[in-house]
């Protein structure tokens, strides 16, 4: 039997070179956010963040020696272009995870193709829908609508406030949040007495508000609703000489809402995570260094204003990258098994504990209450 040398070393050559390709494979992260449409300001800096730490992460060695490649759709703010989107990351792109959707529609548009594939799937929109009940592979990090409503009733409450009129938007989130405020009212002692709605592309809110100014017994009104609507209802408030408390959901925490309402947002209250206030947090706070160090990270590269919603995205993709290394790779199983696992871990959001029964891993105590004081964020008391 005759050997060639030089076949064998060359077969060997190539054999280690795909071994080598192989290895240096990158992790790909898929992402559909709303960059654009009406839900651009939650979409916008969850995509920079994305690409903000995968670089960052990248230029540290990447995660178990490898690179992550971000692969990203804007779906416009439009749930049926998610579905689009989430089936080309699923059989084309074929990525490792998902983190995002940006907003409820888009999330539930992509809920039964990643449950279909067994894809590890993070959303970060708000809707109590998206984990309740709970979806073998679908988890999220922003706080729940149903826990908005529970915050502002228990801040409503220590007020004495106890008939509100609500007005929500037509939004996958505002009819969720409508559905869970209407389901927890009664808990807090409160009654609403007045029961509006607006569309996401409205302009003017007028007619609705002027209803429910001129509804007997309102002691405050709660919008549920996000993008540039609240900031148009605020305004409307203001125009209408409304002067009764008003209090905003969580999809308007952002600095973007203080700059679309202008002067009109003064006195405004809302439940947040602490990523708005780094500076106004107790310094043994244990949020306080995470949440201060991706302000000063974010700000540095985009010289913008972070918000709560590129925290989000911060929480997700942070989240994924620990379950990837727990889980020594990426297979599906195991790093659907290792997000499950979440615990103790201190992010934008608050303390994440995830379990089998819960794929978020928050509880109330993680929500701050602010109020708009002399146009900026404070603590509310």
């Amino acid at each position: 039997m005759t050997f060639n040398l030089k076949k064998i070393v060359a077969g060997a050559a190539l054999a280690l070179g795909a071994l080598t390709a192989l290895a240096a494979d990158p992790i790909k992260i898929g992402s559909i956010l709303s960059v654009t449409g009406p839900a651009a300001f939650l979409g916008d800096p969850e995509l920079k963040t994305m690409e903000l730490y995968i670089e960052d992460i990248n230029k540290k060695g990447g995660v178990l020696g490898r690179q992550l490649q971000l692969v990203h759709y804007d779906d416009g703010s439009d749930a049926n272009k998610a579905n689009g989107f989430a089936k080309r990351l699923i059989h084309d792109d074929k990525v490792d995870i998902i983190v995002g959707g940006t907003t409820t529609g888009s999330t539930m548009a992509m809920v039964p193709l990643v449950e279909k594939a067994n894809i590890p799937f993070i959303s970060l929109a708000g809707a109590v829908v998206i984990i309740e009940p709970v979806k073998k592979w679908v988890f999220k990090t922003p706080h729940t609508d149903r826990m908005a409503a529970e915050k502002v009733f228990e801040d409503m409450k220590k007020r004495g406030i106890t008939k509100v009129a609500l007005f929500s938007e037509t939004s996958g989130f505002g009819q969720s949040g409508k559905k869970e405020t209407e389901s927890v009212a009664g808990k807090y002692g409160i009654t609403l007495v007045a029961n509006e709605t607006y569309g996401p592309k409205d302009t003017d809110m007028s007619p609705q508000l002027t209803k429910i100014k001129n509804t007997s017994g309102v002691q405050a009104v709660f919008v549920f609703g996000l993008g540039q609507g609240p900031a148009i209802v605020t305004r409307n408030y203001q125009q209408l000489g409304m002067t009764l408390p008003l209090y905003q959901s969580h999809g308007v925490a952002s600095d973007d809402f203080l700059e679309l309402a202008g002067p009109a947002a003064e006195g405004v209250r809302l439940p947040s995570p602490a990523q708005l206030i780094p500076g106004k947090l107790a310094a043994n706070d244990p949020q306080k260094p995470v949440v201060t160090a991706y302000a000063v990270a974010y700000k540095t590269r985009y010289k913008q204003d972070v918000s709560t919603f590129g925290g989000y995205a911060y929480d997700g993709l942070m989240i994924a990258v620990d379950a990837i290394k727990r889980a020594g790779g990426t297979d599906k199983v195991k790093v659907r098994d290792a997000i499950e696992a979440t615990k103790g871990y201190v992010g934008s959001s608050g303390d994440v504990n995830m379990s089998v029964a819960d794929h978020m891993g928050l509880d109330l105590s993680s929500f701050r209450m602010l109020e708009v004081k002399g146009g900026e964020w404070a603590i509310s008391r």
